[in-house]
């Protein structure tokens, strides 16, 4: 398969809530994080989500800290009983898009 990735993805172990947008849900679903970059998230999880969709997220990161951003998934591949997800941040402020990047620079650094 092709990488169409703009940006490095790193793992982390963290779970995040996810609700719909658009006011046809407000279920919270727990997702497990496979890879983040400062453009997007691959995440796994038990419900089916529809692709298209935008649902609001709280990214719990590397420092404890969350990060509020707005997903907009872009791949679904079903796995077992789970769906895998990839989605892109939508309006995520440059200065939380950073301390994903510082993240992914630290990373790469003790990789060398």
């Amino acid at each position: 398969m092709e990488e169409r990735r703009r940006t490095n993805r790193r793992t982390l172990e963290s779970k995040l809530l996810i609700k719909r947008l658009d006011g046809s849900g407000q279920e919270e679903a727990q997702i497990e994080i496979m890879d983040v970059s400062k453009t997007g998230i691959g995440f796994s999880c038990n419900k089916l989500l529809d692709i298209g969709a935008v649902y609001e997220s709280f990214l719990r990161i590397w420092t404890q800290e969350v990060i509020h951003a707005f997903l907009e998934i872009v791949r679904i591949e079903k796995v077992g009983q789970n769906y895998n997800y990839g989605a892109i941040f939508i309006g995520m402020p440059e200065s939380e898009a950073v301390r994903i990047e510082a993240y992914d620079t630290i990373e790469t650094m003790k990789g060398n």
